[in-house]
């Protein structure tokens, strides 16, 4: 049982980049291990890190200004390859939400699978995201998972996102999809009872 979504009410970590790739988000060197374990230390490493390893200060996660449970990316977020890593990284680093206008479709499931909610929002929302967020790094946004909306306090305006019912179910009970099936282990036998 992972921690359950309801609503999340954080500080952002703003990402205007588009086209971000997986391989951007964890580098391949990194892929050796088989734990989802300590990926969080090397997401967005080259863009974090000198060839030296010493922090890259121009670099938002290296900046004492941001943080939060709530990335912001660019559109196009998650392209590339299909590793699984590039969420696990994610969801290490602390962060449950990505918004973003849009995601590459493998890396938004892989998403989902490791209990980080990729939102959907126009590009005018995301827009003024991160207008807002450059205005003050304090501000926060709500992201309301039962009602499907997200919020941008510093306006006020809120937007209606898309998630798939199942999905929605496993997240907001804290749910893998094993964890699915061994809930519903009952169901399961009794139809397969019915079946035979």
């Amino acid at each position: 049982m992972k921690q359950k979504f309801d609503i999340i009410t954080s500080t952002c970590v703003p990402l205007p980049l588009e086209n971000v790739d997986t391989d951007q988000i964890i580098p391949a060197r990194f892929l050796k291990a088989t734990t989802r374990e300590g990926f969080g230390e090397n997401l967005f490493r080259d863009w974090r890190y000198d060839k030296e390893g010493n922090k890259i200060d121009s670099f938002v996660l290296n900046n004492p200004l941001y943080g939060g449970q709530i990335l912001v990316a660019g559109k196009n977020f998650g392209s590339g390859s299909s590793r699984e890593h590039a969420a696990w990284a994610i969801a290490d680093y602390g962060f449950r939400v990505v918004v973003s206008s849009f995601f590459a479709d493998i890396h938004k499931n892989n998403e989902l699978n490791n209990f980080v909610l990729p939102v959907v929002v126009s590009e005018s929302f995301l827009a003024e995201l991160f207008d807002s967020i450059e205005n003050n790094p304090k501000m926060e946004v709500v992201v309301d998972l039962p009602q499907q909306i997200i919020t941008n306090t510093a306006t006020g305006k809120s937007e209606e996102f898309e998630i798939n019912t199942y999905k929605k179910h496993c997240l907001m009970n804290g749910l893998d999809d094993i964890d699915f099936l061994l809930t519903n282990k009952d169901k399961i036998e009794t139809w397969e009872k019915a079946s035979k």
